[in-house]
């Protein structure tokens, strides 16, 4: 079942990268008590989710602070090294959470999975953006074509916040 308005985030682990290397982070330590944007991208480096998704965020990054959130951090299915080096490439690394979802645990968990195999991608996460306030959904858009990044830009969530 996909999450809804209104409903908690699920419990998850994500692998981040941090100063000493790759770590785990849980859903209440990166949304706990927090104003938050969650996006979702099917993989790093594939071509709308890293040269159309991702940017927006970094530049209205002040825009989003400005108004109350605290964290913007991004989820897909990819390894933890492949989020490090993406962070890293966008110019986002410090800015953004990059939290690796590598076995679609959570991504499975909120209901928003994608069968890309027959594109060779295996399962990924539909692209979607999310305000979470403390832990709990408040606003959610997902895309109806993983190639678009529109309902899920953060143009449209500013409008959300």
């Amino acid at each position: 079942m996909t999450i809804q308005v209104g409903d908690r985030l699920p419990d998850a682990t994500f692998k981040i990268t941090t100063a000493d290397g790759p770590a785990e982070t849980t859903t209440q330590e990166v949304f706990g008590g927090k104003k938050a944007i969650l996006f979702a991208v099917p993989g790093a480096f594939t071509p709308t989710c890293h040269k159309n998704h991702l940017p927006g965020f970094l530049e209205n990054l002040d825009t989003f602070k400005g108004k109350g959130i605290d964290t913007i951090a991004v989820v897909s299915v990819n390894d933890v090294f492949v989020m490090d080096a993406w962070a890293e490439a966008t110019g986002g690394k410090g800015k953004l959470v990059f939290l690796a979802d590598g076995s679609a645990e959570f991504t499975k968990a909120v209901g928003l999975e994608l069968d890309a195999t027959a594109g060779g991608l295996g399962i990924r996460s539909k692209r979607y953006a999310m305000v979470v306030e403390d832990g709990v959904v408040k606003a959610l858009n997902v895309e109806d074509q993983p190639g678009q990044a529109v309902a899920s830009s953060a143009a449209a969530l500013l409008a959300l916040v």
